[in-house]
Order: structure tokens, then C-alpha cells, then sequence
């Protein structure tokens, strides 16, 4: 029988059960005590942008439609009929004023209200058999929505999303707000691995350590200048609040020069100037770092790369979000979107999308590179012998688990960063996938959730 304690007891030392990472029973943990009360990320407000327009988005094996109702307010409804249990929306997204059942034809607002029922006189005898008064689709029980990106939690006394990010609302908000206008999202691409999603989460919470490896043909051809041992080493990992992220360290110069060695033309910088607070421009202009990937917890990951388009080293930036989506202790759906500021040039974007499909996406270079180590992990994880051996998690301190060197003084953003080589960040996501795994599952009741009577 799987002693919990003991695996979270080992995680907290930075030696980590090479067994968690295809365990069916840390998986079942996760999903009862983990994803029924985590914040989890399901779409954007871009993706919706008129009334009645919708995704169909997941929590594990919970469908949601998340849908702008006629009134323009964003919802999310669990996508089961309240009649007999099939899904209300099959298609993964479009426009509908309602959403009737393929089974029997119960029929949905958009803000779910149950307004039609076939036969309701002869099946029911009306009103009296059963009021449609009031009856709707379930709704998430929390959900909130930060600078366009549109969470959901199922727990419904979870605390308030703003609260829970935290001091990693600074970070999200340089991807997420580079001017007011905010994020346009094209996509998801959608795929599946055969490897565990939490080994996709750690890596981008601050996995700088492989890249001049794992990558090194990316270095070898030329497309991105950056991930070469000695710069990557010059990075900061910094942890604030559920989040974890990396940055590179920029040449010399002011904001504006920094910007543009990254690749944003001016008319984005002064834009940028103006979304961004005091200290994040810190960031930049004072320390010299740049955000590039990062994990909010649980499972949605941001990257920030600035690779060479053209034959003529053509430098432009982009962004994506990606979720880790969990199907089983072994298999991951990736959803991967590219990101852009809204109010961003139309060749910027076009050139940044260019910079995006490089690079990331189900036929990036870095994305292959990486699939390749996590269908590993996970094949081996599998064995007998993986729970024998614990991993070693410690880089970056000392025997007494100190570590080597002190957090970087004067870094503009909050939390804890330290420059160079080390698994800080990994051992903070895992710590907060602890204390998940060492509570009891949330208890509801039916009233809770909004059953239908």
C-alpha cells in the first residue's frame, strides 16, 4: 500500500520516488485530492470574444463548455444534460444561442437554463412532473477570470483566484499584459504524450539546467543565441506564490534596448512602458533579466523565446501557454497556444506566429526535443526498480540543504530568485503537489454544486 507521508517526506528533501512518475495510485491521489480543489486554467477571453461564442475545455475527465452568454458574461457549465447524462456540446468550439441534447433534446440557453423539453405535458404532465423553472446546467463551482485568462476551481469554497496567485500575478502579468488592450490566443494545438504531466510542469517551472543539452542543436544551427551553457547559467530562478519561473540575462542598456535586442519593435515597447508596473520595468532595465518559461500551479506553463526567423537573423519574440493536461498515471494531452498582444502590429504578429510553430507547437524543434526525455522517464518509472531509487532533486544545495549561494539582492520582483544552475523551482512546485497529496479530498454536497432537483 502506497505510503504518502513518506513519498511527500522524501519530496521535501529534494529525493523524489522515481515511481511518482507513472504510479496509478499517485495518480488517482492527484485527481481526488489535487485537481478537485486546485485553480486550473480553461480558456481565454479572446477565445470567446461575442455573445455566444464557446470552447469545450476538460479538468481531467470533467467537460466544461465555457460560453459568453447573450448578456456578455463569461460562463463555464459542466457539460452533461441533466436528463440522462450525455454530453450537452460535442463539438470543441463554435457560436449557439442554445445547446440541445443529441439524446433526447433538452435544450440550453447559453447561460444554461434548461428552457426546452420535448413532450413536457405527456412525459411529465408539465410543470407539475417537473419544473423547468430554475433548472440549469451545473456550473463550475468557482470560477474567475485574471487579465482575460478564465479559470475555474472545483471546490467551492476555494479562496479567490487573485488571492491564490499571489505574488506570481507580477510575472503573469508580463506575459498576459503587455498593453491594455491584453492577449489574443490562437489556438490550442492539441496532442497527446505518453509521459506523465507533471514531468512537463517541472520543466518549464525552471529546468534551465537541460537546455544547453537537450537543445543543443538548436544552439548548433543557429536559431536562438540564447541557450548556450554560459548564458543560461547567468539566468535567475525565481519562486513566488504557486509559481516558478526562469529569465535570461540581457547585454547592457535601458529598457527600450533591452526590448529591442529581444526583438519588439517601439511602438510595443512604449506600450509596454506603460502596461507594465515600476518594478516589472525593473526587471528589465535595472537587473537585465527577461522572463522566459514558467509554471503556475498545477499545470499551466508560460514560455517566452525570442529565436531567429530568416536566413538574415531576423530576431521576434513570442509567447505560449500550454496546459499539461493529466489522462492517466502515463499519458498527457498537451494544449498549446500562441499568445500575442492584441494591439501588436499585424507583421509582428504574423512574424511572431512564424517564431512560435519554430519552436513549439506539436512540430516545434524544442517541443521534440523534450517529448523524447519525458516518454523516457515515464516508460522507466514504470519498472520495479523505480521504487527503489529516488531521484536526486538537490541541485543547488549544499549537504545540510542549504544553498550554495544567497538569493539575488535587489531583484525587482517578488518571491525568491537565485542566479545560476539549481532545482529551487522544481522543489517548489513539488512541495505545493505535497500538501495537495496530504489532504483529504474536499467533501460536497449535492445542494454544494447546484444539482438539478
Amino acid at each position: 500500500m502506497l505510503d504518502v507521508a513518506a513519498v511527500v517526506a522524501d519530496v521535501r528533501r529534494g529525493m523524489i520516488p522515481a515511481h511518482v512518475y507513472n504510479d496509478p495510485e499517485i495518480f488517482a491521489l492527484e485527481r481526488d485530492r489535487l485537481f478537485s480543489r486546485a485553480w486550473v486554467f480553461l480558456a481565454h477571453e479572446s477565445e470567446i470574444p461575442e455573445p455566444g461564442d464557446y470552447v469545450v475545455r476538460r479538468v481531467l475527465a470533467d467537460s466544461f463548455i465555457v460560453a459568453r452568454d447573450e448578456d456578455g458574461t463569461v460562463r463555464a457549465m459542466f457539460n452533461m444534460c441533466l436528463h440522462r447524462g450525455m454530453q450537452v456540446c460535442r463539438a470543441e468550439m463554435g457560436n449557439a444561442s442554445h445547446f440541445r441534447c443529441p439524446y433526447h433534446a433538452w435544450t440550453y440557453r447559453n447561460d444554461g437554463r434548461l428552457v426546452g423539453l420535448p413532450f413536457h405535458v405527456d412525459a411529465y404532465g408539465g410543470e407539475d412532473g417537473f419544473a423547468k423553472e430554475g433548472q440549469s446546467l451545473l456550473p463550475a463551482p468557482a470560477l474567475d477570470v485574471h487579465q482575460g485568462l478564465i479559470f475555474i476551481s472545483l471546490d467551492p469554497d476555494a479562496p479567490p483566484l487573485r488571492d491564490h496567485l499571489g505574488d506570481f500575478a507580477f510575472y503573469l502579468d508580463l506575459y498576459a499584459r503587455q498593453s491594455p488592450a491584453g492577449l489574443e490566443l490562437r489556438g490550442p494545438q492539441r496532442w497527446r504524450i505518453k509521459a506523465n504531466w507533471k514531468i512537463g510542469a517541472e520543466n518549464f517551472a525552471g529546468d534551465s539546467y537541460h537546455t544547453p543539452h537537450t537543445h543543443a542543436s538548436v544552439v548548433d544551427i543557429g536559431l536562438f543565441r540564447e541557450p548556450k551553457a554560459n548564458k543560461r547559467k547567468e539566468g535567475a530562478l525565481y519562486t513566488a506564490g504557486p509559481g516558478a519561473g526562469t529569465t535570461y540575462k540581457l547585454p547592457p542598456g535601458d529598457l527600450t534596448t533591452r526590448l529591442r535586442h529581444v526583438g519588439y519593435p517601439d511602438e510595443m515597447i512604449t506600450r509596454m512602458r506603460g502596461a507594465w508596473t515600476r518594478a516589472q520595468r525593473g526587471l528589465v532595465e535595472n537587473d537585465g533579466f527577461m522572463i522566459s518559461a514558467a509554471t503556475l500551479f498545477p499545470n499551466l506553463s508560460l514560455v517566452h523565446n525570442w529565436p531567429k526567423i530568416d536566413d538574415s537573423g531576423t530576431v521576434v519574440p513570442f509567447i505560449s501557454l500550454r496546459q499539461w493536461q493529466p489522462v492517466s498515471a502515463n499519458e498527457t494531452e498537451v494544449l498549446s497556444w500562441f499568445a500575442v498582444d492584441a494591439a501588436a502590429p499585424e507583421p509582428f504578429k504574423r512574424d511572431s506566429y512564424k517564431a512560435y510553430v519554430m519552436c513549439f507547437g506539436s512540430s516545434g524543434m524544442f517541443e521534440q526535443d523534450d517529448v523524447e526525455n519525458w516518454v523516457s522517464i515515464t516508460d522507466v518509472a514504470a519498472g520495479t526498480m523505480a521504487r527503489r531509487l529516488n531521484l536526486n532533486s538537490r541541485m543547488g544545495l549544499t549537504s545540510a540543504g542549504k544553498p550554495l549561494k544567497p538569493p539575488l539582492a535587489g531583484f525587482s520582483g517578488p518571491g525568491t530568485a537565485y542566479q545560476g544552475f539549481g532545482e529551487f523551482n522544481q522543489r517548489h512546485w513539488l512541495s505545493m503537489w505535497g500538501d495537495h497529496l496530504l489532504r483529504p479530498p474536499p467533501v460536497h454536497t449535492s445542494a454544494d454544486m447546484g444539482a438539478a432537483r
